[in-house]
């Protein structure tokens, strides 16, 4: 695989991580701020393609953490570790 073709992915990847800590930021600022807030469906999808942000942006701002719903973001972030293995001997190889 040529590293032109494995870099686009990566800098989409990183992109959505920082979208979601971004998105789930500003839904605790918002929150706080006792505005409109952002759908957890949103979040939740956010968090499916960018867990790591996701999962940042929750712990570290204390949002979300006690949802039932959200317990599924470790579960994607898991699910995104095992794939990323998984894919390995396929773009090391």
């Amino acid at each position: 695989m040529a590293f032109s073709s494995f870099l686009i992915p990566v800098i989409i990847y990183v992109y959505l991580n920082i979208l979601a800590f971004v998105v789930f930021t500003y839904d605790k600022l918002r929150a706080k701020m006792k505005r409109e807030r952002i759908s957890e469906n949103l979040l939740l999808l956010l968090a499916t393609l960018g867990p790591f942000g996701a999962l940042t942006a929750m712990v570290g701002f204390r949002h979300k953490i006690h949802h039932m719903k959200f317990f599924l973001v470790p579960v994607f972030l898991l699910l995104h570790m095992l794939l990323f293995v998984g894919l390995w001997p396929l773009v090391a190889g």
